[in-house]
């Protein structure tokens, strides 16, 4: 379904990105771990269209989208969350999901406003199932900004989701959460995945997270990847122990960048 092939991004002398070459397949939750700064961001940024790629080539469903303007990719299909919240803070829950869904829609001839008061039945049931997924139905005329954390990250998932995407790219979900809310957040991705059918590209730092729920995975270290393979076999491999989860070399014990529950991200920049 998602196709990179040599993508590179540098920005002056970083390269953030390095000859990366991944396949996401349909249907498949694929995750992507690294360190702070290993260019976990800026590949979903890169598949996104955010920022121009230096080299390098993105395919999904088997057209090239590289260098697709961030519009055009949710219209195509491919929707993300970010990892810092990015909701509009003084709509309220309902708004927040409602603009979100027509920010997919073609271009009509009555316009954004014609259609928000002409108050389309398909569109709100849309909204209501998004809200009801969320666990937000009670917070539906609440302003965003106003929500408590976990519930803003629920809002953003659920903003993404509205766009109806065949592709979601989750920077970060659980940043921040506590281990209840993981637990939730696992068990809403797997639903989206089995039963909607809903193929995920996770950018994340909880492993228990990354684990448990991603069918592949690819660790990336300064920008380039330096393995790939089934969650056992990340566990397992040399490279990524030294690299991300913290093996000490005496003891041959997984520190605490490994395990220990949910926590929040450091704020890679890349």
């Amino acid at each position: 379904m998602l196709e990179l092939q040599g993508l590179s991004k540098h920005f002056g002398g970083v390269r953030a990105v390095d000859e990366l070459d991944i396949t996401v397949e349909k249907g498949q939750i694929f995750g992507l771990i690294g360190p702070n700064g290993s260019g976990k961001s800026t590949t979903v940024n890169l598949i996104c269209g955010v920022f121009p790629v230096t080299a390098g080539s993105i395919s999904f469903e088997g057209t090239e989208i590289t260098n697709t303007q961030p519009h055009i990719a949710l219209a195509n299909g491919i929707a993300r969350t970010f990892q810092n919240i990015r909701l509009f803070s003084e709509l309220t829950v309902w708004q927040n999901l409602w603009v979100a869904q027509n920010g997919r829609e073609s271009v009509r001839s009555e316009g954004f406003f014609a259609r928000w008061l002409s108050g389309d039945r398909r569109q709100r049931a849309s909204v209501e199932e998004q809200l009801e997924f969320s666990g937000l139905g009670d917070k539906r005329d609440e302003l965003a900004g106003r929500l408590a954390f976990g519930e803003q990250r629920r809002l953003e998932l659920a903003r993404a989701l509205a766009a109806r995407p065949r592709l979601l790219l989750l920077d970060e979900p659980a940043a921040g959460m506590n281990l209840e809310e993981v637990r939730q957040l696992d068990e809403r991705l797997r639903w989206l995945n089995e039963q909607q059918g809903i193929t995920i590209l996770l950018v994340e730092h909880v492993m228990e997270l990354v684990m448990g729920i991603t069918h592949r995975i690819a660790a990336l270290n300064f920008g380039r990847k330096i393995a790939e393979g089934s969650p056992a076999e990340i566990q397992q491999n040399q490279a990524v122990q030294e690299a991300y989860l913290g093996r000490s070399e005496e003891s041959g014990e997984q520190g605490e960048t490994g395990g220990g529950g949910a926590r929040s991200a450091d704020g890679e920049p890349s």
